[in-house]
């Protein structure tokens, strides 16, 4: 790791949240128990998963729980991953059935180890959830499949997740120390090449900030992501998960928050969520019928002109 703080920063009142104490919070954890799924939810220290919980929206992280990298900002564990679990996509249905999810959002983590990525198992997730779940729109947070990508990326198309995501995370200039293992434009190059395969399927990216990014080099990020056809925008602040991890250069407030999503809403984001406590997976569910009804919206207009 690299930029290491001593201690922690204190939050400002607008980061805090409550702990998890509901009854529905509690359903959820015993479900992904009893099914033995692992959630990114838990495994990154998501400060929203008490209302999320609440709720019984869960983002299921296929692939185990063992990343083979080590990025700067990131709480999952590094190491060996275990043997893929083959019945593990029939779990996941399971799950998303029991908890009558209308969207799931499936992400992982990176499987640098496997010939193909890890893509078959999302490939099959994706299966499993038409055939149990139907009603269930489906979103997947991938990796970038180092070395893999253009093949991984064709197979999950042909698969036809309705919503694509795979997070920038930050700017480039900071790459070698909180993203090491990737490559910018790589990850643009993933992105672009869902839309190429399949224009229908919605692309979106994350950002966090709070890293020493500029409010220029944000700007830039966003128009690289319209130039690779990304639909959904979403940017939260980073929060420091344990002293060994990036420090957190800012607490951004509010209102920059506010000024980031009205200039991302003028590039032509179909949607946009920016706020503190957003993350990938945050009220995904909602804003993939935001996006979609403004897709509809975008395409009567031009039908009409």
């Amino acid at each position: 790791m690299t930029d290491i703080a001593p201690q922690r920063v204190r939050k400002p009142d607008w980061l805090r949240v409550r702990a998890p104490t509901s009854a529905g919070f509690a359903e959820t954890r015993q479900l992904m128990r009893r099914l033995g799924l692992v959630t990114v939810c838990e495994e990154a220290a998501c400060p929203n998963i008490g209302e999320c919980w609440t709720q019984k929206h869960a983002t299921v992280m296929i692939l185990g729980d063992t990343c083979t990298r080590a990025c700067a900002f990131c709480n999952v564990k590094t190491g060996m991953p275990q043997p893929v679990d083959i019945m593990e996509p029939v779990r996941v249905a399971e799950a998303a059935g029991e908890l009558g999810l209308e969207h799931i959002v499936i992400t992982s983590v990176d499987r640098d180890d496997l010939a193909d990525g890890g893509a078959t198992q999302f490939v099959r997730v994706i299966q499993e959830l038409r055939k149990r779940a139907p009603r269930t729109t489906i979103e997947i947070l991938t990796p970038d499949f180092r070395n893999k990508a253009e093949t991984a990326v064709a197979r999950i198309v042909d698969a036809r997740p309705d919503v694509y995501n795979h997070n920038l995370e930050t700017v480039p200039r900071l790459y070698p120390t909180i993203r090491p293992g990737a490559r910018y434009y790589a990850s643009l190059r993933l992105l672009e090449s869902v839309k190429r395969l399949d224009p229908s399927i919605f692309t979106k990216s994350g950002l966090m900030v709070g890293l020493g990014e500029e409010r220029l080099e944000m700007h830039q990020v966003m128009d690289d992501m319209r130039s690779a056809g990304v639909d959904f925008l979403t940017c939260g602040q980073y929060l420091q998960p344990t002293p060994r991890h990036a420090k957190v250069h800012e607490f951004v407030p509010p209102a920059t928050f506010a000024a980031y999503a009205a200039i991302a809403r003028a590039k032509g984001f179909l949607q946009v969520a920016a706020s503190p406590l957003t993350r990938s997976s945050y009220h995904a569910g909602a804003d993939f019928a935001v996006m979609k009804a403004a897709r509809d919206r975008t395409l009567a207009s031009h039908a009409q002109a």
